[in-house]
């Protein structure tokens, strides 16, 4: 369907792509003005345009337009590339401040190798390890207390698994821990498990005396590629999920990819969800080599799961350097988020896994994105084809209970939403594209909100 799109009178100016993405974010917090940029491979184009212009409610509309990822391997989709063979890797998140640090990423670390690098990055004596009832049993909790042991004062603590325990009622668990054992201010909180544990461990690090030290040593795909990177932390509310937060750095990241190899397939699968992500938003190479590389990762090949693991943690760094708390950049990082928290909020938490909810929420983007005519249908069938390969939904089940009053009511409450506006990341131009933009025409959005749930028992009349 073709829709009437917005023009914007734009003024062009030239940066180089090194200080790109950092100036338009600054742009973004310090003027009322819309920005839009491209990123190629050969420099960037930076346009401007005042809000005052457009009849938005909002006072500044975000318009953001990222490209591929450069890298000289970009042509090489079938192969593996850029993986230490010999050691492990190091992806360091820059944040110009002097918080900078590194994700240390192998396969089957030397205990050796992870004494030397928890130990390089805990400062104080006392150590808070706080992993879920799932991965204690496996071993991983009993490895890094005995690991740690002989030079910290180790402390641990066993939390309920599952998106539905991530709450207050559970975080006030890991503070009266930390309190019961009078852990000072020079104290570090470990985060043991996926991205449940990791926002959670996060968020009590953030608020504990005002702050303490953590690291995350994430076990699943999800939080090795995502949720682990960047400092975002919290719980969720009734209300709406990752409500009640902060943005608190780590001080290490620690990712021995053997730790997948006790990884249920569908947690597996889920986290694949945040790497198909990065391909679609600013990765096209990455995106090529998932095509042709799925059934790698399905089947845990070591090699494709560390090249997966870097490529996104390459992206996730690279980002975060440029926008570190969410002011415009990074917002694009949630391709289908907005959808998708929906989902799970309004289908209960639990339900659904993160990836799987986002896995239907980046299908919806992908839909209102062709309504709007901003992609070809040869990208919805390759986005689709793909998500269909990580053996991910792309549709709700019959017994959903989500209606178009239900998705509108959650997207309503997005942390997204500015000045009363509602903004989407959505795809636009060729593969590697995307916007994070509150121009769009809402009856496309309302369109494919109510194609997605006619077939489920919420309709949206």
């Amino acid at each position: 369907m073709q829709r009437k799109q917005q023009q914007q009178r734009l003024r062009p100016c030239r940066f180089t792509p090194a200080d790109a993405l950092v100036i338009a974010s600054c742009l973004l917090l310090l003027t009322s003005t819309s920005y839009a940029f491209h990123v190629g491979g050969t420099g960037v184009i930076l346009h401007s345009s005042s809000s005052r212009s457009t009849k938005s409610t909002s006072s500044s509309v975000s318009l953001l337009e990222m490209a591929t990822f450069d890298e000289a391997a970009a042509d090489q989709k079938n192969q593996v590339l850029d993986v230490n063979d010999d050691s492990y890797d190091v992806v360091k998140v820059d944040l110009n401040d002097g918080r900078d640090y590194p994700i240390y990423i192998g396969t089957s670390f030397t205990n050796e190798q992870i004494s030397d690098m928890l130990t390089s990055h805990i400062d104080g004596k006392q150590v808070l390890i706080i992993t879920n009832d799932r991965i204690a049993p496996l071993g991983y909790l009993d490895k890094y207390e005995k690991l740690l042991a002989p030079h910290k004062d180790v402390h641990t603590l066993v939390l309920p698994d599952g998106e539905a325990n991530k709450n207050l009622e559970i975080l006030q668990l890991i503070l009266d821990k930390a309190l019961e054992e009078k852990l000072d201010r020079k104290c570090t909180f470990i985060a043991l498990g996926g991205g449940v544990i990791g926002d959670m461990v996060g968020f009590a690090a953030a608020v504990y005396q005002r702050g303490v030290n953590f690291v995350q040593i994430p076990t699943t795909v999800m939080a090795m590629t995502d949720s682990s990177v960047g400092g975002k932390t919290g719980v969720n509310h009734p209300l709406g999920k990752n409500m009640i937060g902060a943005f608190h750095q780590p001080q290490c990241v620690v990712i021995d990819t053997d730790s997948l190899k006790t990884l249920p397939d569908r947690e597996l699968q889920s986290g694949i969800a945040e790497v198909i992500k990065y391909g679609l938003i600013r990765d096209s190479a990455l995106f090529e080599w998932l095509e042709s590389n799925m059934d790698k990762l399905l089947e845990r090949d070591p090699v494709a799961t560390r090249y997966a693991v870097k490529r996104s943690c390459e992206n996730k760094a690279e980002v975060v350097k440029a926008d570190e708390k969410e002011a415009g950049v990074r917002a694009t990082l949630n391709l289908g988020h907005t959808f998708g928290h929906a989902i799970e909020s309004g289908s209960g938490y639990g339900k659904w896994l993160h990836g799987e909810a986002v896995a239907i929420g980046t299908a919806m983007a992908t839909t209102m994105s062709a309504e709007l005519g901003w992609i070809d249908s040869d990208l919805v069938e390759r986005t689709y084809r793909l998500f269909e390969k990580a053996n991910l939904p792309l549709e709700l089940p019959l017994d959903s209970p989500m209606n178009r009053e239900i998705f509108l009511n959650y997207m309503a409450a997005d942390k997204k939403v500015a000045n009363g506006q509602l903004r989407l990341i959505l795809l636009k131009g060729p593969l590697g594209n995307c916007v994070f933009t509150g121009e769009f025409d809402r009856e496309a959005m309302v369109n494919t909100i109510d194609e997605f749930v006619a077939e489920c028992d919420g309709h949206s009349s």
